[in-house]
């Protein structure tokens, strides 16, 4: 096997500043679109970050319809439903305005009006989907978040359920990048405490796993130069965004979940979003998102103070944090120095610590931040038992895009040990 030997930077073009979201009407109109789909959900249509979007397009005398019913944690239905109601109009460009979930909707919105499958499932990664290759350049997508998190504005890649196997999966090509991202800290006032600290932990787990992913130079190289995933493995560039996003989120996460008013910290938090975006937007996740698909696939009953109560749901953040301790305590032993940097980048006190202690190190840090935060204490407390860990290992091992990322490699028995940690990261 010939290994790797170049990596690839790529991420959408952002533009940050209170009050940008007022500039998409007069952009749109800048690139000559006559019709533009507005994508959000059903609690933000009736909020001031929708209603500036309108309001700028009617200004810009854009005509524009308003698709409401983007469905938080999408899935392939939801999907569907937004792609059936985007294929009854001609639209030349889409807005999205919301978080991950409306940003990801939008990208397949996107893709499959332009470039309709044979089958839905023809764009998705494998093992669960073909993978194909999306055929040529997309339209226009103004992406405008809501929540500072999972940066879907920088990346291309897009998140959702597969109803029928309770898992995640997603479909990842650099042509599903938005055109722009507006980065309009004012937006973020209508994040409810509890969805910024999901959110914010998102941030911390997207940089520390582009962090301390397989090194880039450790993949198979491709045949083609558009052959390279996405999702390379840790990379110089990478890292700079990486690192930069973990001391941001060190130094304004609590302030601003303790504090909504605090605009200096969630202008911060969204920038660190952005950040980690363009970290694992290019190196890549791996372990805590993989392990996280199958914990909000499988969700039972539980229902996230701060979220929509229509349906159980486990919050991306939130099933991606609870994995995260256990995994860094098992990884660490693979690259102990970046878990040590990566620590020390959060705020921890390394200056003496060896390096067999790096992986306790970075997991206690993280267990910080949840405890601090009121996270769930472990998988137990969103309704898993030990008698779930089978159905959540099933779940992860279709995720080989990111677990292939991970520094060690895993299989059934050592995903399993890491689930049955994962019940309760610590001790009440």
């Amino acid at each position: 096997m010939k290994h790797e030997t170049a990596f690839e930077m790529t991420t959408s073009a952002v533009r940050f500043g209170a009050g940008v979201t007022r500039e998409v009407g007069m952009d749109l109109a800048d690139l000559g679109v006559h019709r533009v789909l507005v994508l959000t959900d059903p609690v933000l249509r009736r909020l001031a970050p929708a209603q500036t979007v309108m309001e700028s397009l009617e200004k810009n005398r854009i005509p524009f319809e308003l698709y409401d019913r983007v469905r938080i944690e999408p899935s392939d239905e939801s999907f569907r439903d937004a792609i059936a109601f985007a294929g009854e109009s001609e639209y030349d460009a889409f807005v999205a305005v919301g978080g991950g979930s409306t940003i990801d909707t939008a990208k397949a919105v996107n893709l499959y009006t332009m470039y309709p499958p044979e089958d839905f499932l023809d764009y998705v990664n494998p093992p669960i989907g073909k993978g194909l290759a999306v055929p040529g350049p997309l339209k226009p997508l103004m992406a405008i978040p809501t929540t500072a998190g999972t940066g879907s504005e920088t990346t291309g890649v897009c998140v959702f359920d597969v109803t029928r196997l309770h898992a995640k999966t997603g479909i990842s090509s650099r042509r599903l990048k938005p055109t722009l991202g507006y980065l309009d800290p004012g937006n973020t006032r209508t994040m409810p405490s509890q969805v910024a600290a999901s959110s914010g932990l998102d941030i911390l787990s997207h940089a520390v796993e582009s962090y301390t992913a397989m090194p880039f130079a450790e993949r198979p190289r491709p045949d083609r130069p558009s052959e390279r995933p996405p999702y390379q493995g840790s990379n110089p560039i990478s890292d700079i965004w990486s690192l930069e996003a973990l001391r941001i989120v060190s130094r304004f996460l609590v302030r601003a979940v303790e504090d909504p008013s605090d605009d200096d910290a969630r202008a911060n938090m969204l920038l660190a979003a952005s950040y980690a975006g363009v970290g694992f937007g290019n190196a890549g996740v791996h372990l805590p998102h993989a392990m996280s698909y199958p914990v909000a696939g499988n969700v039972k009953t539980y229902r996230a103070p701060g979220y929509p109560a229509d349906h159980a749901l486990v919050p991306h953040g939130v099933s991606v944090i609870l994995n995260a301790p256990a995994v860094f305590r098992f990884t660490a032993a693979a690259s102990p120095g970046r878990h040590l940097e990566a620590a020390e980048a959060l705020g921890a006190d390394v200056a003496h610590a060896r390096l067999d202690e790096a992986g306790r190190m970075l997991a206690d840090r993280i267990v910080w931040f949840m405890q601090r935060l009121r996270m769930p204490n472990g998988l137990r407390e969103v309704g898993y038992t030990a008698s779930d860990i089978p159905a959540l290992v099933e779940g992860t091992l279709p995720q080989r895009r990111l677990t292939t990322l991970s520094p060690r490699q895993v299989g059934v028995d050592e995903l399993s040990a890491l689930f049955e940690e994962a019940l309760r990261p610590w001790s009440p």
